[in-house]
């Protein structure tokens, strides 16, 4: 006789056989559903910004245990610590410069985090540190990034310099993880904090765009005209979306390894 397979196990086996475009009906369907369970059980909307930000802030504790027990940063890209350093940073100017409130605490924790995350690997255990592999150029998502929040920045009475730097930010932490992606795609294998990790900022970026999409819906839309006008608007909510897709792939593998039980992940040809 043949054991029983477990129900989570039979649902997996079988997204796993479907064709990519009804496994995106399936994973568009299956956010709709997590937004729409999230509005009745989260009243008040911002503190699915506060929870996202601690998702990350987990992460990188999450990080900081591999790197202080296990000795080793082999499988993080530095080249994403970086991108994160640099977004909180300025994130962190526009906060002190045109609004300060919980979220600028928590921006500046995950940022003494993230730099002593990047020290560890320059210096500590740069020995261990795949600079083979995480060869994605910092270029490629700076560069436009900055063209980008040059057009496109919020019409606030804000001084020009400091709108700039606010969408900049924006627009960076929504690709800031491509460096990670594409050293794990190099490797193909993941050992489990660094998949901890990933998951942990996929989780933020979940809540953060469950944030906006369903503070856009209790305000009938007024939130995006409350932004600012032009593409703005458009193009946080747009930011938002991006983050989420770029990891939702990762996550589903994720979670598949860890409903297999197993601890570390291995990532087929094609995901990022």
């Amino acid at each position: 006789m043949r054991p029983a397979r477990r129900p989570m196990g039979v649902v997996v086996a079988w997204v796993r056989r479907q064709p990519p475009k009804v496994k995106a009906f399936l994973a568009v369907v299956a956010g709709m559903a997590a937004l729409v369970f999230i509005r009745f059980i989260v009243h008040d909307h911002d503190n699915l910004f506060v929870a996202a930000e601690a998702a990350h802030a987990l992460g990188i504790g999450v990080l900081i245990y591999k790197l202080t027990k296990e000795r080793t940063c082999a499988g993080l890209s530095l080249k994403s610590q970086e991108l994160t350093a640099l977004f909180l940073a300025v994130r962190l100017y526009c906060s002190f410069v045109m609004e300060y409130d919980i979220h600028t605490i928590l921006d500046s924790a995950t940022l003494v985090a993230t730099l002593f995350v990047i020290y560890m690997i320059r210096f500590r255990l740069r020995a261990t540190y795949m600079l083979e592999k995480d060869n994605f150029p910092l270029y490629y998502v700076v560069v436009p990034c900055f063209v980008l929040a040059f057009f496109s920045h919020p019409s606030t009475s804000h001084f020009m310099v400091n709108r700039i730097c606010w969408a900049f930010c924006v627009y960076l932490e929504a690709v800031s993880v491509l460096p990670q992606l594409r050293l794990m795609q190099n490797t193909k294998i993941v050992e489990p904090f660094t998949a901890h990790y990933v998951f942990a900022l996929g989780v933020a970026r979940f809540l953060s765009c469950a944030h906006w999409v369903l503070q856009v819906l209790d305000t009938r839309g007024r939130l995006l005209t409350a932004l600012g006008y032009g593409m703005w608007p458009s193009m946080v909510l747009l930011s938002e979306i991006v983050q989420t897709f770029i990891l939702a792939d990762f996550c589903y593998y994720y979670v598949k390894s860890v409903v297999g039980g197993q601890l570390v992940l291995r990532l087929p040809s094609g995901v990022v």
